[in-house]
Parts: structure tokens; sequence; C-alpha cells
């Protein structure tokens, strides 16, 4: 319970009809979950308006309506409050209503196009490992320190993420780590939340149907960067060229990480294979069972950011040489002198990376054989540049089907293959059946060879036409190099 005239502070009211001093149960965006006493806000959304729903959720139990546009008929006994944007306000009366829980964790946010997933999952086992309670919030899954949370959106909503962390803060978590998406920095998710810190990974070729622009996607980012304290650390990769534009307009500490230029924080890469990464990280000699230079940079990151909330270097060090990559990060699996590969890369450079480091530690004569489609109703700019990227490092491609939601698949692999030069069609075969996609490749492989299945990585479901369908690629992977 909370009183709405309180947890209106900053919501930016403009008009009030009703009294706001009354108890509201709870504060919610989807009518759906409308329960008695509860205080509706009314976002307009990509697919639905909320103002569409308001009548709903006073029959639903609503005492009051947050809303951009008043309704032309307000319902006796029913407060209305208009504000200018309901995102905003969504997001500073979630805060307000689970108690600002962020204010009393160190809270430490990681946004890039790659490597969020594995660099809060770093952070997290870094932390525990030094003893801390923790919680973490990502693509794979939230974490309560033991307690495992599964998790829908990389950066879930206002009202969920603020009752996530007041859940962490009454669990006696001390630090908390979590993915920004530019989603969420566009849509005022994270608003009046405080950072401890913010890292930036990179930012390449993504997510360009919702944003519309490249240029638009790197304010997106940079947003979140904008609105960190005096207090806070705004950590940046310093090879990424656009990393100095995240930090132009930050209040925050602005401290750098590198593994090719100068940087506060620096590492350089002495042996990468399939044992493991070899660094000199920070001046120290430094192995993690990690694999790849794109890994390297994330480890570097933890690192940077560890020792910016004031940890001791040797101890970081220490802990963070015995974590491991989350689920569905470059997991392989070694059967019949065949290894295969599963990894989430669902960008062009994230499958650049990931072949990139194949190339870098595959022997001489081993092929690459990689599997690769594109997901549908999501950005289609990059179809043929994933089918390029695929055939230009690799010996043999299969496009297959990944998750095609509403799209046809065949539609998706049509777009994927214009990015295939005709004097290349012949190493690029087209199965939409992922699993006989799966199955195909390890049939073609000879011993040595590496099979690169792409794009889903931890998901354990495959998405068409609105129903999620059991499919897990490590799983059809693993059996199907077992049975060969």
């Amino acid at each position: 319970m909370a009183n709405l005239r309180d947890i209106l502070y900053k919501a930016g009211a403009s008009a009030v009809h009703g009294s706001t001093d009354l108890e509201v149960t709870a504060v919610v965006l989807d009518s759906r979950h409308t329960v008695a006493g509860c205080v509706f806000v009314a976002v307009r959304g990509t697919q639905t308006d909320g103002h569409a729903y308001i009548g709903k959720a006073i029959e639903m139990g609503a005492v009051a309506v947050v809303c951009e546009s008043m309704p032309t008929e307000l319902q006796t006994g029913i407060t209305y409050v208009k504000v200018a944007d309901a995102s905003v306000a969504l997001a500073w009366m979630a805060c307000h209503f689970y108690g600002n829980p962020s204010e009393e964790l160190k809270l430490v946010g990681i946004t890039g196009t790659n490597g969020k997933t594995t660099t809060v999952n770093l952070l997290f086992q870094l932390f525990t490992a030094l003893g801390y309670r923790c919680g973490l919030l990502s693509t794979v899954e939230n974490r309560i320190g033991d307690k495992v949370v599964p998790a829908t959106h990389t950066t879930p909503d206002a009202v969920a993420i603020n009752k996530l962390l007041a859940e962490m803060r009454e669990a006696g978590c001390t630090h908390v780590f979590m993915e920004v998406s530019s989603h969420a920095a566009h849509q005022h998710r994270i608003e009046g939340l405080q950072y401890a810190a913010a890292l930036f990974s990179n930012i390449t070729h993504d997510h360009l149907d919702y944003h519309g622009t490249f240029d638009a996607y790197i304010k997106a980012k940079k947003s979140f960067f904008d609105r960190l304290p005096a207090d806070a650390y705004a950590i940046i990769n310093k090879d990424d060229r656009h990393g100095m534009v995240m930090v132009q307009n930050t209040k925050a500490q602005v401290k750098s990480f590198a593994l090719k230029g100068d940087a506060d924080f620096r590492a350089r890469l002495i042996e990468n294979s399939f044992e493991g990464l070899h660094l000199q990280l920070d001046g120290a000699d430094f192995h993690s069972a990690l694999i790849g230079s794109f890994n390297a940079s994330n480890l570097l990151a933890a690192y940077a950011a560890a020792i910016c909330l004031g940890e001791e270097k040797l101890a970081v060090l220490t802990a963070l040489s015995a974590v491991h990559a989350p689920s569905g990060r470059f997991e392989y699996v070694q059967l019949h002198q065949i290894t295969g590969i599963v990894d989430y890369a669902h960008t062009p450079d994230a499958l650049r990376n990931v072949l990139s480091t194949i190339h870098d530690i595959r022997k001489s004569g081993q092929r690459i054989i990689t599997v690769v489609g594109c997901g549908g109703d999501r950005d289609r700019t990059k179809r043929p540049l994933m089918a390029a990227i695929s055939v230009e490092n690799s010996d043999k491609v299969i496009l297959t089907s990944d998750n095609p939601r509403s799209e046809s698949p065949e539609a998706i692999l049509d777009e994927m293959a214009a990015g295939v030069e005709l004097g290349q069609r012949h190493r690029v075969l087209r199965i939409t059946d992922r699993k006989e996609a799966i199955r195909t490749a390890v049939s073609l492989a000879q011993p040595g060879d590496i099979i690169l299945v792409a794009g889903k990585g931890h998901e354990t479901y495959q998405e068409i036409q609105g129903v999620k369908h059991p499919f897990d690629d490590k799983l059809i992977l693993r059996e199907t190099l077992e049975t060969r």
C-alpha cells in the first residue's frame, strides 16, 4: 500500500480530477493484471494504447487512473491524473511505490549490442565470490541470491524492475547487476533508478526495426549515461569508436577499458584456445576458462567495474579467474572428434566475433560448418548481412529458421539468401526445419570439423505464429553428435 499523492512525486502531473489523498494497493500498466484498489497507468505502447483499457481497469477495481489524455467521461469516485508522459510517470511511481529500492543497493547497469548478458553474469559470480549477496536481471534469468526468477525480457518494465529490486533489498542483497536494453532506455523503464555504475560494451547493427536509424539507436543507449548522477561511474569500452560518444554529456566519473588502445584499465590477449584465455590484465598474469577475444573484453569490463566499486585488485583477479560463461554463450561439446558450438549470436557483429574466435583457435584443416537463421518480426536489414558473414567465414553454411514468430520462415530465408553472392551459393544449403538443419550439419561434418549453431543460444523454445514450441539447440546438437 502507498499514498497516491506520495508516489506521484516527479510523475509530471498537469491536471487532477478527484482526490490524490488515497491509498493504492498496486501500480499497474496492464489492465489484465488489475487488482482492487490499484492505480492504472495508461501507457502508449508499440502494439497497444493503454488508454483503450481505462474502462476495463476501472471495472476490475482500479480506483485511480494516470493518463496522457483524459477520458471524455469521468466516473464518479475515480481519481484521474493527467501527465505529459505516462511512461515516465509509471517509472517514478513504481520507484516510490516500492520505497526506491535502488537507492539502498549498489546497482550496476550494462548496455551495448553484445556482451550484456555475459558481463552481468560475470559480475554476479564475481561479487558473490567476494562475499556479497547479489541480485541479477538478465536475458537468461533473474536471480535473488540463490533464488532463480524466470526472465521474460532483457530489461523488464518499470514496475517489475522495482518489485524485483525491492525483493532483492528485502533478501539482503547489496549489489545488483542488470542488463539495460536500448528499448528500456527509450521507453523510460529505468527512469528514477539510482545507478552506482554503468558500463558500455559496444554498439553495432541491431534493433533498427524499432529505432528506425542507427543514430536513434545510439541516442537511446547514450540516454542511459546522460541520466547518471555525479557520484556514479560511467565505464566505457574505448575499443569501440562510439564509447566516448556515450559519455559526452554525463555527470558521472568516466573510466575506460580497452584491449587495443590506451585506457584506464587495459588487458593484452596472450593466448586464445578451447582451453580458455591467457591475458595480461592490468599488469597481472590472468587465466580464464572463457573463450574468445570478445570474452576478454567482457572480463576486463567486469574487472574495471569491480575496481571502481572499491574492491581489492588481487581478490578480484582471483575470483574472476573462476567465473564461467552464461548458458548459450559459446558453449561447446566435443564428440567423435567433432566440436559443436552453440552461441546466442543474433547480430552481424556478434556472429562475426564468434566466427573470428573459431578461426583464431582452430587448427589447420579444420572446417567450419555454420547453421544460422534470423528472427521474425525483427530488424530485416540485418538478414542478408548475417548470411554474408556466415559464408565469408565458413566452409559450409546452412540457412535455417530461428524464431519466425508471425513471419513466413521461407520469406525470412529469401531475405537472408539475398546476401549470398552467386559464386558462393554452392557452399550454402537452405533447410527450413531447424532440427533437420542441425542434423544435416552433423552428418556433413568430418573428424576435426567445427559446427557452429548460432542465434538462439540459451533459448529452449522456437516461436512460430505466437506459439512457443520446445526447442533446445544444445540438446539437439549433443543428441545428434552422440548418435552419429
